[in-house]
């Protein structure tokens, strides 16, 4: 394990992919699970607009692209915004023992939901999470409406 994570450097990648989706047509949400140890073991970004797959998170992605772990407990899941019930649902089963969080703002998502069952939860607020997805939200109503399940 690594004595005191940088979840700011871990951020990186996850802004990294979220960046990547938004170039693709995308949603701009990016992830990455990293063992505590600091090894990434897969990232990956929001593909629900340019595979046409509700199911593709970037949590999720991030998830499936690391692929099977003996557990989970000792992982970091770093996600450039909030999970929402579906991937805070993942945190939980999979027992993922931290989720460092880019920002709360624009979606505070399971946050308290997590925290109340024994998730550590690291919320950064970092202003290009904050800028990206809350300017991404006001051009694209409908679509951010669509990902998270509202009408």
């Amino acid at each position: 394990m690594i004595a005191t994570p940088d979840y700011r450097a871990l951020l990186d990648t996850a802004i990294e992919e979220a960046r990547q989706g938004l170039a693709e047509g995308g949603i701009p949400i990016g992830a990455a699970l990293y063992h505590a140890d600091g090894r990434l073991l897969g990232c990956g970004h929001n593909r629900r607009v340019q595979e046409g797959d509700p199911s593709i998170h970037g949590e999720t992605d991030a998830f499936r692209k690391a692929g099977r772990q003996r557990a989970y407990r000792d992982t970091i899941m770093v996600t450039t915004l909030a999970p929402c019930w579906y991937c805070s649902g993942l945190v939980r089963q999979f027992n993922i023992g931290t989720v460092v969080v880019g920002e709360a703002v624009n979606f505070a998502g399971g946050v308290d939901w997590l925290r109340e069952n024994g998730t550590e939860v690291v919320v950064l607020d970092d202003a290009r999470c904050v800028s990206m997805m809350g300017e991404w939200i006001a051009a694209n109503p409908g679509l951010w409406n669509e990902d998270i399940g509202e009408e």
